[in-house]
């Protein structure tokens, strides 16, 4: 089974989320996704300074078997993108909790709250 750290939230869709000190929101990819995805060649992350919209698609991430979006799990503004995954994108294949993508300023009443916890998660990926 996936490792599913317990201090962060996550999607449907197999991002997870980490509120950081600043009260921004770091943005990555699971170990479910990236074992499902297999060995991960590229990502194509949102532009800093661009709105988002909880749900909706903000880029893609590739890997040698198929390329899947990636989803905004809060609405706010993309604050910061990951620079070293341009270069290094099967970062999110060794360590996919240490490997942040993008961070949003979530727009004012946005939580990730609302999102799954870690054993939430665990449920969805063992019924999968």
């Amino acid at each position: 089974m996936s490792y599913v750290p317990a201090d962060l939230r996550y999607t449907n869709d197999h991002e997870w989320v980490r509120t950081e000190s600043d009260g921004t929101a770091s943005v990555g990819i699971t170990d479910h996704a990236q074992k499902n995805l297999g060995d991960i060649v590229f990502f194509e992350l949102p532009d800093v300074g661009r709105n988002v919209e909880a749900g909706h698609s903000v880029g893609t991430v590739e890997s040698v078997k198929a390329a899947s979006e990636l989803y905004s799990p809060l609405t706010g503004e993309v604050v910061e993108v990951n620079p070293d995954v341009a270069d290094e994108p099967e970062m999110a294949n060794s360590e996919p909790y240490d490997t942040w993508l993008f961070r949003i300023r979530p727009k004012k009443g946005a939580s990730p709250n609302g999102l799954l916890d870690a054993k939430a998660y665990q449920k969805l990926i063992a019924e999968g």
